[in-house]
């Protein structure tokens, strides 16, 4: 996957952080100097390398997969969970504010807008982890052969930032930040609703009366809802076989008015059900065993075509 920029002839860098303010989040945007410029494509640059030595080829961010610390993903701008970043690198008129690091406390993340020769535009955003953390420590410095103690307040960029956005895609670098700076959680717990109605198109023979009420309780059976919503196979489920693999498991399904009806203590296993996560091998004759994957990659065959 290629970036929708050229890191090489960036025209302009401008610099910005994101602050608590209350109950709402604001971007804005931060003058910086040249040198700080300098730092900032370099970082952008060392990102860009980074993902390329974890994977040239992304797979696609998935809301129900535990990613590792690194892991090179990407998300369609356009795609719903990718909106408040949408919003961060489509704005145009981000307010400038000089006392914005009067109070670091207040961010939580910081970011760089680059535009290239061709006009396009990348923001590269990183979590404000070690950008803030350095504001409690003690620094000293040498000044006339001794050292002092540093009374100013001093700020520490990162060598790479968590993710970088082009014109159409989010390269994440870092899911963990991903989520942090998109508010994930809420926004996955506020999408159940449309989830729900969306799933609800493809399985007509489940009732989700039980499950919409315990996912909006429950972030990761929330973002289960998200992940089948974007599987293209959901509607090729076969209700038959979804009930025999139901018991097969030992996750309790009645039928009832030609609708498959979970027992809400069974609401997670169902959905790892349908998200792929739940299987059963029989290795030793007699003694099936189940299991719950922590990642659905699909395996590849001998051709090199997904199973």
């Amino acid at each position: 996957m290629n970036l929708s920029f050229d890191l090489q002839s960036v025209v302009t860098t401008e610099f910005g952080v994101g602050q608590d303010d209350g109950d709402d989040q604001v971007f804005v945007f931060v003058s910086v100097d040249g040198d700080v410029q300098g730092a900032l494509r370099e970082m952008s640059q060392s990102t860009w390398t980074a993902m390329q030595k974890q994977a040239a080829v992304p797979v696609k961010y998935e809301p129900s997969e535990k990613y590792s610390s690194a892991e090179h993903v990407y998300l369609p701008l356009a795609d719903h969970l990718a909106a408040r970043m949408h919003d961060l690198h489509t704005a145009n008129n981000l307010p400038v504010d000089g006392h914005a690091l009067g109070n670091p406390s207040k961010v939580f993340c910081y970011f760089a807008r680059f535009t290239d020769g061709q006009q396009r535009r990348l923001t590269a955003l990183r979590r404000a982890t070690q950008f803030k953390g350095v504001l409690k420590s003690r620094l000293i410095r040498l000044v006339s052969d001794a050292l002092k103690l540093v009374e100013d307040k001093v700020f520490k960029l990162d060598v790479d930032f968590d993710l970088l956005i082009d014109a159409h895609n989010l390269h994440i670098l870092r899911p963990s930040g991903f989520e942090f700076v998109s508010e994930l959680q809420q926004a996955v717990l506020a999408a159940v609703p449309t989830n729900i109605e969306a799933i609800k198109q493809d399985l007509k023979f489940v009732d989700f009366a039980a499950i919409a009420e315990y996912a909006g309780r429950h972030p990761r059976a929330a973002r289960y809802l998200a992940s089948i919503r974007a599987q293209k196979e959901t509607k090729q489920l076969d209700k038959g076989l979804l009930k025999k693999h139901c018991k097969r498991m030992g996750i309790k399904v009645k039928e009832s008015k030609s609708k498959l009806v979970v027992d809400g203590d069974d609401v997670m296993r169902f959905l790892e059900v349908l998200d792929r996560r739940q299987f059963e091998l029989e290795l030793v004759k007699g003694k099936p065993e189940r299991f719950k994957a922590g990642s659905r990659s699909r395996l590849r065959t001998t051709s090199g075509e997904a199973e």
